[in-house]
């Protein structure tokens, strides 16, 4: 009976038999080779990855930072929302609204006022039971 190989612990199993490949598979050391086998495979990609990115900022392919070249096209960047910038073209500045910040309310609404939401649910207590 040929002998089965498990390229990951670089081992003979003695037999090839279905049960004999699952004991070894499930072993703990089988698991410590798979999981040793792709971590170094992982790190070959990105050290590979590394090493073709040098490569090209070293050929001059890519710019020593991302901002200090030109947006292609000329194309600006608009300023974060809460940093104000020059009024885009055909829109209009938004007014400065002054004062203090809003504080959320508390308790009812005023009358005249409707919530904003769905109705609140209400629970019994826990444990206890709804008496009517």
């Amino acid at each position: 009976m040929p002998k089965f190989y498990c390229d990951y612990c670089d081992t003979y199993l003695t037999h090839d038999s279905p049960s004999v490949r699952k004991t070894h598979c499930s072993g703990r050391k089988h698991k410590e080779n798979v999981k040793d086998y792709y971590q170094k495979w992982m790190e070959e990609q990105a050290q590979s990855l590394t090493d073709k990115t040098t490569a090209a900022f070293q050929q001059g392919k890519i710019p020593p930072t991302p901002f200090s070249a030109p947006p292609p096209g000329g194309a600006m960047i608009p300023p974060p929302p809460n940093i104000p910038g020059p009024p885009r073209p055909g829109m209009m500045p938004a007014p400065h609204m002054g004062g203090p910040p809003i504080m959320p309310m508390m308790g009812p609404p005023p009358p005249g006022m409707m919530p904003v939401g769905p109705a609140p649910v209400l629970r019994p207590p826990m444990g206890g039971h709804i008496c009517q």
